[in-house]
């Protein structure tokens, strides 16, 4: 027989409970109506194991959000859909007994669905397929038994697709907060692994584990960006406990060379060195010789093109963190400084990259690099790549060396003996020398620092050389940047 009542799809877009129907007195027909519908719906319960393996079916071939649940376990999802038939069926029965079970089935089901990662819309298709089914196998039971009392399932239509909208508003109810609920405890594992990467108190055995939740390489190479900022209006050399939270943009690309374009120079306090007009020589610095090294191949960026993996921020007690991937060949100078370049930072801020290291073990190394460096910046903001500022980086994180300074040179060869060492320093050397002397090297010492200052050199026949250069780190009236 034709079908004679079409289900209302219309009706079952959204996803907020319908409101409840407002008590009203129920005529005749519409009593005649409800014993129809309990007779099909007894029906339907006697063959409800049926009714799942076709609803089951229908999921698996028109339904692609659950194609994978059930090839994974198919018992599961049939145990799902039978207790959901079972209770929301029962509930066209007995109201009062079932409701209640029904909501806590269809909330069970919208919190399953959310950790399995099931679309919602695929659950709440779901939900409206059962419908529509258990909505034509009442309109097929009716029409089998008395055709003329088909009409009369006109009067319950309204009630019937009004719950099914209400549970279709419970399951998304239920799956968003689920979803949120999961995205926070993600989030918040991921925060406490990265803490812990950067701390370095990470345990070995944890780290696969780590690297597959951050989609990382366990032995990949990385480095670790540092960044700080002054509130502006801060009374003096107070700092805030909790500063605002300062990460910049990494525009990579943008910022490096076209491939193949040499490099001549680096940016350095907003001066950059340009390069030789064509046909002409680059013009030469005065002083020692210095080479020019080769040009670093262009950088790809921490983690490839924009969009495909943002940096891994952490907020510091002092400042924020960033875990930077590197992607050139170990070595290169140029990958860090071109990181430093791409930096998209208010004016003020502070940044320090440090070194690059090995293996997500090495994080925490990494991070107090970093931090050396920010330690480096200018109070008035800037950023520091740590291999790049190695001699101040050695004094903010040497702080209990004092006032002064002390560079040791020292081999294990034959060494001299000390009178001959010390005609030489006279300009008593019977055999010439070229470059520079240690006699004028000691009294350029002297002339600048006084007499307290200059070169130690301990020398023997056998017992190699030593010379110690001790120097102030700081001069009167003399600062720095």
């Amino acid at each position: 027989m034709p079908q004679l009542v079409r289900p209302r799809f219309a009706v079952l877009h959204g996803t907020h409970p319908a409101a409840p129907l407002p008590q009203r007195f129920r005529s005749l027909a519409d009593r005649e109506a409800v014993e129809v519908l309990h007779r099909a719906a007894r029906v339907l319960v006697a063959s409800l194991p049926a009714l799942t393996d076709r609803l089951v079916e229908a999921l698996y071939e028109q339904e692609p959000g659950y194609r994978a649940a059930i090839d994974a376990d198919r018992s599961e999802v049939w145990q799902e859909v039978h207790h959901s038939l079972r209770h929301n069926v029962g509930s066209l029965l007995q109201p009062k007994e079932f409701r209640d079970a029904a909501h806590r089935t269809s909330r069970w089901i919208g919190e399953i669905r959310a950790g399995q990662g099931v679309p919602l819309d695929a659950v709440l298709h779901a939900f409206r397929m059962g419908g529509a089914m258990v909505w034509q196998d009442l309109v097929d039971e009716t029409a089998r038994r008395g055709p003329d009392d088909v009409r009369l399932l006109v009067h319950v239509a309204a009630d019937v697709w009004n719950f099914v909208d209400e549970h279709c508003g419970i399951v998304a109810d239920a799956y968003r907060q689920a979803e949120r609920r999961l995205t926070w405890q993600r989030e918040n594992r991921q925060r406490l692994v990265i803490a812990a990467l950067l701390d370095g108190t990470a345990r070995i055995a944890d780290l696969s584990d780590a690297a597959a939740m951050l989609g990382l390489p366990e032995q990949g190479r990385y480095a670790v960006l540092a960044v700080a900022s002054v509130r502006r209006g801060d009374p003096g050399p107070v700092r805030q406990s909790q500063p605002e939270p300062v990460r910049p943009l990494l525009n990579l690309p943008s910022a490096l060379p076209p491939p193949g374009e040499p490099r001549y120079g680096r940016e350095e306090a907003g001066v950059a060195t340009p390069a030789p007009l064509p046909g002409t020589a680059p013009e030469e610095p005065p002083g020692p010789d210095v080479r020019v090294a080769e040009a670093p191949a262009p950088y790809a960026g921490p983690a490839g093109p924009p969009g495909t993996a943002a940096p891994l921020w952490h907020t510091g007690l002092d400042a924020e963190f960033a875990i930077l991937r590197l992607t050139g060949e170990p070595g290169d100078p140029g990958e860090l400084h071109a990181i430093a370049a791409a930096l998209d930072a208010p004016d003020g801020t502070r940044a320090g990259i440090g070194s690059a290291v090995d293996g997500l073990a090495a994080l925490g190394d990494a991070r107090r690099l970093a931090e050396t460096a920010l330690r480096a910046c200018p109070a008035s903001g800037g950023t520091v790549v740590l291999d790049e500022h190695l001699p101040d980086a050695l004094v903010v994180s040497s702080p209990a060396l004092g006032s002064e300074a002390e560079v040791v040179i020292e081999d294990n060869g034959g060494g001299m003996d000390p009178e001959r060492l010390r005609r030489i320093l006279r300009g008593e050397a019977t055999t010439p020398s070229t470059g520079i002397g240690l006699l004028n090297v000691d009294e350029r010492l002297r002339q600048v620092y006084g007499d307290g200052y200059g070169l130690v050199i301990e020398t023997g026949v056998g017992a190699g050389m030593k010379i110690t250069l001790r120097l102030p780190k700081y001069r009167a009236g003399v600062h720095g940047s």
